[in-house]
């Protein structure tokens, strides 16, 4: 009998976690479907004429008209949205007005450029982030805890051209340790890559560090304050262990939420870093694209980035599902 209830509240909470799972992917993909709708209208409110614009004001009405008919623009705007988000889902984001070429192929490079990038400012900002947090948790109130919070603070309120004009200045200019053009190719060898990224990854380390250990320290302490660890306390329990084991893994419900956020913004808000350092992302492309009225990658990059963005966010909700007792267990 007892098995059986066990068995039957399981299956209850499971159910209830798979509706909340459920529930949150789709308000993600309505989400993402609402963003499209506003990208469009977005592309579709810029002032004048595109193909007059692009054929440039010597070209013959009948010219203008056929290429009208190329692009699509004769029809209407309802018509050409479901056709673009339809063409978009199935993988073909149509061609480049600037240079003819398929936008998969402009977009797949510099969106590994990007998820590159991303990645390794990653690798470095969360270790280190969740270390600075445990040690201001643990040494609250010290000098060190003080001096870790001015600059984490200082470094949120600098905007992130700021940071990277400022490292180009120091590491760049006066002391001539890594380049200030994130130049990048196929050609080049890991080693190569690394060293050529080392100031738009510090920089976005610099922007995301912050916010991530600042948050974890915060996480801690509100742990810390729970009765089972004073009552590890009370027994002896070194402040060192009592930190690492029992409270961290219990704070690690905001502290991957934060995370992950912390991960979306270094994907879908690297555009400044990529055009202060001229990197070959799609964050580069993207305002490229804007300067040359090359609307189909517009379109595809600003969906691209608002997927990924609404994606790390939506992995971000269900690991602190998956993470916290009380969000498995509503009931």
């Amino acid at each position: 009998m007892p098995t059986g209830l066990l068995n039957g509240g399981g299956s209850l909470n499971m159910k209830d976690m798979t509706a909340t799972i459920l529930k949150r992917i789709g308000h993600s993909v309505i989400t993402l479907f609402v963003i499209s709708i506003l990208i469009f209208i977005g592309v579709e409110a810029l002032p004048g004429d595109l193909a007059e614009s692009i054929l440039g004001q010597n070209a013959l009405p009948e010219t203008v008209e056929a290429f009208r008919k190329e692009l699509k623009l004769d029809l209407p705007p309802h018509v050409r949205y479901i056709s673009w988000l339809g063409d978009f889902v199935q993988g073909d984001m149509g061609r480049s007005l600037s240079n003819h070429r398929p936008i998969t192929d402009l977009i797949g490079w510099r969106l590994s450029n990007t998820l590159f990038l991303a990645a390794v400012a990653a690798m470095v900002a969360v270790p280190l982030a969740i270390i600075l947090g445990i040690l201001t948790a643990l040494y609250r109130n010290t000098l060190f805890d003080r001096i870790v919070s001015m600059v984490s603070l200082s470094a949120i309120s600098f905007p992130e051209f700021f940071i990277a004009y400022i490292l180009i200045a120091l590491l760049s200019v006066k002391l001539s340790l890594f380049p200030s053009i994130a130049t990048m190719d196929g050609q080049m060898s890991l080693m190569d890559k690394l060293y050529t990224i080392v100031l738009p990854c510090l920089t976005l380390t610099m922007v995301v560090l912050a916010h991530m250990m600042r948050q974890t320290r915060a996480a801690i302490i509100n742990v810390l304050a729970t009765p089972y660890i004073e009552m590890a306390l009370l027994k002896g329990v070194s402040r060192l262990r009592v930190v690492v084991v029992h409270a961290f893994p219990n704070a690690l419900s905001p502290v991957i939420n934060v995370v992950a956020l912390n991960m979306a913004y270094l994907v879908a808000g690297v555009v400044i870093v990529e055009v202060v350092f001229v990197y070959p992302g799609l964050g580069q492309l993207l305002v490229d694209s804007v300067a040359k009225r090359d609307l189909p990658v517009v379109q595809a990059s600003g969906l691209i980035f608002a997927s990924v963005y609404i994606g790390l966010n939506l992995i971000a909700d269900l690991l602190s599902i998956a993470s916290n007792p009380r969000l498995r267990n509503p009931r």
